[in-house]
């Protein structure tokens, strides 16, 4: 099968996606593998490919793939005029590289999140503390597993953080100053979707203190073996998970959130305050990995799923 007529993975990180592509040799569906990362295109003529599925993560800069970030979002505008199917494209990734973004989307529709100020100096962050109040977490812009979230407990925490050049404002310059929410009963819950519909809910367990929460490393198998432990079922390690069935009016909310984000493949995070009980949602993620083990947590696996959806949409192209 030529190339224009393959499905495309378009990704960077190196691990995360080998179940995807297990599956996919499972199934003996012929792909080819874009490594974004190192990469190029003809802008006068573009590859047209049977599909294209973008995998490119937000925290490639973590990795040293930085111009990746931003190169992405040219190439895959570009692949999209030479008439490619993109499953989560341009504007998907828009939001998968912008809190800010996110923010405004989830305030166009009503969908509530936690009080938050954009800036992009350090000064505007002073500024702003006293209004959201403390404590309060400070978020760059384009992040990815936690990336450079600090909490601070007061205003003196916050002036010797920025002395000290601990307060990251990221690789644009842009950070999100923001309300820390106690969470109810210790658990944040994350909602993966399919093709713009409900798949499955997780709730993870964090300590409040560590802010990677990307599912491809919760219950990471090599690593419980390296470490002697199952992060799944250490508790104290903060990435304790459970499936969750999330009520209807929260399925609601997610769907008509990536759908507004022409996301296809993705998740979406909220927290439920533990002082009112209002649900309040802060994360908004196209680049979304499926919980490690997921047969064992879920009882069915996501990948097939998703190689179905994949199977399909070249089909349909």
């Amino acid at each position: 099968m030529s190339e224009n007529q393959s499905i495309a993975i378009y990704f960077e990180h190196p691990e995360w996606f080998r179940p995807l592509f297990a599956e996919l040799d499972s199934r003996g569906v012929a792909y080819t593998k874009l490594d974004a990362s190192c990469h190029s295109y003809d802008a006068m003529a573009p590859v047209r490919y049977g599909l294209l599925f973008n995998r490119m993560s937000a925290s490639a800069y973590l990795r040293g793939h930085a111009q990746a970030i931003f190169f992405t979002r040219d190439f895959l505008a570009c692949v999209e005029s030479a008439g490619t199917r993109v499953i989560n494209g341009s504007e998907a990734f828009g939001y998968e590289i912008s809190k800010a973004a996110q923010l405004s989307l989830l305030n166009s529709l009503g969908i509530p999140f936690p009080r938050s100020r954009v800036v992009n100096c350090v000064d505007q962050l002073k500024q702003h503390s006293e209004t959201i109040g403390f404590p309060l977490i400070v978020k760059p812009n384009i992040g990815g597993r936690g990336a450079g979230i600090a909490r601070l407990q007061s205003a003196a925490d916050l002036d010797s953080a920025i002395d000290a050049g601990q307060v990251d404002l990221g690789i644009d310059s842009t950070a999100l100053i923001q309300e820390f929410i106690p969470a109810r009963n210790g658990h944040i819950t994350r909602v993966e979707t399919l093709d713009g519909k409900f798949l499955y809910a997780m709730k993870v367990f964090t300590s409040g203190e560590d802010f990677n929460l990307c599912p491809a490393e919760i219950c990471d198998v090599e690593r419980a073996k390296k470490d002697g432990i199952c992060l799944a079922d250490a508790p104290k390690a903060g990435l304790r998970v459970e499936p969750y069935q999330p009520p209807g009016k929260i399925i609601d909310a997610v769907e008509r959130v990536v759908a507004s984000a022409g996301i296809d493949v993705g998740g979406v995070e909220y927290i439920i305050d533990s002082r009112d009980g209002r649900p309040l949602f802060y994360d908004i993620n196209a680049l979304s990995n499926f919980v490690a083990e997921a047969p064992r947590i879920l009882g069915f696996d996501p990948h097939a799923r998703l190689v179905d959806y994949l199977e399909r949409e070249r089909d349909a192209s």
